[in-house]
């Protein structure tokens, strides 16, 4: 028996109201079929779109930048260090000022070392009995006044008898391009190499 003798046969059998139901069936499957398909291209071409949308963006965004140029540095301080290194103890003096206490103790300075084509000069400082926020403001100055200066050791402690007070012991350095051969105000070659 073939298929459409099969079918012939089934729809023989079959009522009225289900041979409506089939013809129903028959014509809404590839109608719904045709809608979902429908759908799911509308999806994929939103998407696409979208994706579109998105790479134009960041063509208008690329071709700012490239119209622009590259991009410069703004801020080279290798550029704008000198070769002489800064007076560590004017520069801590003028920092406390500016943090309201005057330095006591002594600024003991290391032996500088030369390392790569650059100076570095260490002081080291005690600052004793000191109320917690002017050690703040005075580390916050030391750290922003110069580029080329900056804390490398630092020890705060608690002063046992008043708990508002802190002692602090701190190490400053300054950097500065080693100063070219022959040049008059030379450090000398061989006291800089040592390490402090």
């Amino acid at each position: 028996m073939s298929a459409s003798d099969r079918a012939r046969d089934f729809w023989d059998r079959i009522s009225p109201r289900e041979r409506r139901l089939v013809v129903i069936a028959a014509v809404a499957a590839p109608i719904t079929i045709a809608i979902w398909l429908g759908l799911q291209i509308a999806d994929g071409l939103d998407d696409i779109s979208k994706r579109n949308t998105k790479m134009r963006r960041a063509l208008v965004v690329l071709t700012d930048l490239r119209a622009r140029g590259p991009l410069q540095p703004t801020d080279d301080v290798v550029a704008t260090m000198g070769d002489q290194p800064l007076s560590l103890d004017t520069y801590l003096r003028n920092a406390a000022n500016k943090a309201g206490f005057p330095i006591k103790g002594t600024i003991t300075p290391r032996n500088p070392v030369t390392r790569n084509g650059f100076v570095t000069s260490s002081v080291s400082i005690s600052l004793d009995d000191l109320e917690l926020e002017k050690v703040k403001a005075f580390l916050q100055e030391v750290e922003t006044a110069s580029k080329v200066v900056a804390v490398t050791n630092l020890d705060i402690k608690r002063d046992f008898k008043d708990k508002k007070l802190v002692d602090a012991k701190l190490e400053v350095s300054t950097y500065s391009k080693e100063p070219v051969s022959g040049d008059s105000e030379g450090t000398g070659s061989a006291a800089p190499k040592k390490g402090g």
